[in-house]
């Protein structure tokens, strides 16, 4: 299908109050469906929302249409769409006495409750009638799982400018129109930038301004507040899928992205992405890592998850359909991924974050950890909170930590690991419930400390008040305890008191 083929938005207004009015929406899917067969559609496994929509209500009418691509009658779309305006614009077409949809419109819950519909190609919204295996190379993909990841841990503080770079069928361009005055939107493929056209409009959010080309070279010399991507991240032989794979030798693409993105960013502005980092033999990863980080900028990567190469090989084989090939194809085409990987000295590959914030500071703060636990979303406060962090831990030395104040985070509890009926505890580990749900054990200076931070006394008083208890030497015990104090701060568990301004001198 070409861009001249995709529906126009003319009418979108309409066909968005249709949508809402039949509950064409989140929580009406899972209202529809139940638990279990909204689940199975998010497997690609369309039976029991099939079953579930043997009615003949304009809601099953819009599910089996937009979402599981079934035909329906013309009869029974006449009473859920304004279809003389659908069929005018392509959203669907007439085949006989049946209407089909030309696109996947998937409901989609924006973080205040707002009702969004992602639209891209047929069969390829997660939560459709099927993947993208087969398509063509210009396929455009719905919101999927790394998608709701980046649109997650992006910082959603106003800004006046913000970037969407490779927007696919428009979903962090959708959320950055909330708190963006103004939004710019680019992909390499101009398919892309028509869907996202039509997921704004449908989502009733102020229209983008959408530029064709590759990474930053349409946007001439322009900066930005946020700057935000999930690119074709995918390190492959070849560029066959233009969604995924990037073109470049092994993780070129997403290096020069990050490298690039620190000349578009104005002063204290972020930039976040998704990317894979190859692990290559005889080099550390985070060193990798650390040198993609561009000047004047504080970084914070996490590595989420790490695949060996015929594990990785084998998962993208599959979300392309290869293993449905004939094997001696499949075989070949096998073969050449891992070519590639041994050519470049790749053992494995990395997947996670890379959060940049434009600091300008003599000392950039990098820091780059693997985290594979369990995390809770949102984490866009999270990310500003670590920056911020960073500031205050780079301005302040030890003496000024000592003079400094403290409260416990929210969330944080306090747990006591030991054999059972045991007099004192082996150790003890400080828990966060909340955000990135860290855990960090502490002996029983750093609990009593974590445990009598309220604001009120300096983290000195504190700590001579404890020398006291424990008959230790106040003197030592100050010495040793600002470095613990400097990772339970860079790690969340302790926030900083804000410092009141000084009072004025008197007229």
């Amino acid at each position: 299908m070409s861009t001249t083929s995709l529906p126009a938005p003319d009418h979108s207004p309409r066909l968005r109050a249709a949508l809402l009015a039949a509950d064409f929406t989140a929580d009406g899917l899972l209202d529809l469906l139940g638990a279990p067969a909204y689940a199975a559609l998010a497997r690609s496994e369309t039976v029991p929302a099939l079953r579930a929509t043997r009615g003949d209500t304009p809601l099953e009418t819009l599910v089996r249409l937009f979402l599981l691509q079934r035909p329906v009658p013309g009869e029974r779309a006449a009473v859920a769409l304004p279809l003389d305006e659908a069929l005018a614009d392509g959203w669907v077409v007439r085949d006989g006495e049946e209407i089909r949809a030309t696109v996947d419109v998937r409901p989609y819950g924006g973080p205040e409750g707002e009702d969004w519909f992602i639209v891209s190609d047929l069969g390829c919204s997660v939560g459709g009638a099927g993947g993208a295996s087969g398509h063509d190379e210009g396929v455009v993909l719905g919101v999927g799982g790394a998608s709701m990841t980046l649109a997650g841990i992006t910082v959603r503080t106003p800004v006046a400018k913000a970037l969407d770079l490779g927007t696919g069928s428009g979903l962090q361009a959708l959320h950055a129109a909330q708190h963006a005055t103004r939004v710019t939107a680019t992909d390499l493929n101009p398919r892309a930038l028509a869907f996202t056209r039509l997921t704004l409009a449908l989502s009733d959010a102020p229209a983008a301004e959408l530029r064709e080309g590759s990474l930053f070279e349409p946007l001439g010399d322009e900066t930005y507040d946020l700057i935000v991507s999930n690119p074709p991240f995918v390190i492959s032989p070849g560029a066959r899928l233009t969604y995924r794979d990037g073109g470049m030798g092994g993780d070129d693409l997403c290096r020069t992205l990050v490298r690039q993105a620190g000349d578009r960013l104005e002063e204290g502005g972020f930039a976040q992405f998704l990317a894979n980092w190859q692990h290559v033999e005889g080099e550390e990863w985070q060193q990798r890592l650390r040198s993609w980080v561009p000047s004047g900028c504080d970084a914070w990567i996490v590595q989420r998850e790490v695949q060996d190469v015929t594990q990785y090989a084998e998962l993208w084989l599959r979300d392309s359909g290869d293993h449905r090939a004939d094997p001696e194809a499949y075989a070949a085409r096998y073969e050449a991924w891992l070519d590639e990987f041994e050519a470049r000295r790749t053992k494995a590959v990395g997947f996670g974050w890379i959060a940049l914030r434009k600091s300008g500071a003599e000392r950039p703060s990098i820091v780059v950890e693997e985290w594979p636990h369990p995390v809770e979303q949102p984490l866009g406060e999270s990310v500003r909170a670590h920056f911020e962090r960073q500031d205050y831990l780079r301005t302040h030395d030890d003496a000024a930590l000592l003079a400094g104040h403290f409260v416990l985070a929210p969330e944080v509890v306090q747990e006591q690991v030991g054999l059972p009926g045991a007099e004192d505890p082996e150790h003890v580990v400080l828990r966060q419930n909340r955000g990135m749900r860290r855990a960090t054990k502490v002996d029983t200076v750093g609990a009593g400390f974590a445990g009598v931070c309220d604001g009120t006394l300096s983290a000195g008083r504190i700590m001579d008040a404890i020398a006291q208890l424990m008959g230790e030497d106040p003197v030592l015990l100050r010495d040793r305890t600002p470095q613990s104090i400097r990772l339970l701060v860079e790690e969340g568990f302790l926030e900083p008191v804000p410092e009141p301004a000084p009072e004025p001198w008197p007229r």
